[in-house]
Formats: structure tokens, sequence, C-alpha cells
């Protein structure tokens, strides 16, 4: 399944800041980033679960926000690039 998460934290604490960079690397375990708050991810509907809790248990529902959009398998293909942004490289192979 491919998802499209974006993301707004509140960052006018250190507790928020703190937030955000948890957000971002659970993020980070599951997609590509490709703007600063946007993230690309293929993954298992078992996965989406498991990064859904993650999330929730990171951020402060009352101060922060997550969007996750369900998109039709092969979107990120069809994606239009505009200025300077590379494509995320879904299909290129893992390194380690």
């Amino acid at each position: 399944m491919e998802l499209l998460i974006t993301y707004d934290v509140d960052t006018t604490t250190p507790t928020g800041r703190r937030r955000l960079r948890h957000v971002a690397r659970a993020c980070e375990a599951y997609g590509s980033r490709v703007q600063k708050s946007v993230f690309e991810v293929v993954a298992s509907e078992a996965q989406v679960l498991l990064l859904r809790h993650r999330l929730l248990d990171i951020i402060d529902p009352d101060l922060d926000s997550i969007r996750a959009y369900r998109l039709p398998a092969g979107s990120f293909g069809d994606a239009a690039h505009l200025g300077h942004s590379p494509p995320a490289g879904h299909n290129a192979p893992l390194v380690f």
C-alpha cells in the first residue's frame, strides 16, 4: 500500500521540538522524506498499523496533527516533480 504522510507538530516548546524529531524518525523508519514534513511510505497493512500506533504514542493530540493519505498502487511513480525534487526511489535496492 502507498501512503502520503504529512505532519504538523507544535514546536513552540522543547517538548514539542522533541516530538517533532521522534515523528520524523518514526516516518523515516517506514518511508522516504520528500519534503520537510512529508513522507512517501510503501508498506504492508501490518506495517501501517505499527506506524500508526507508534505515531499515536509520540504526538500530543491536542497540539499536533498527522494526516495519512492512502493512494492507489503506482501513484508515487506517476508523481510530477517540479523544482529541486528528486524521486524518492521506493524501488531502489536497499544497501546495508
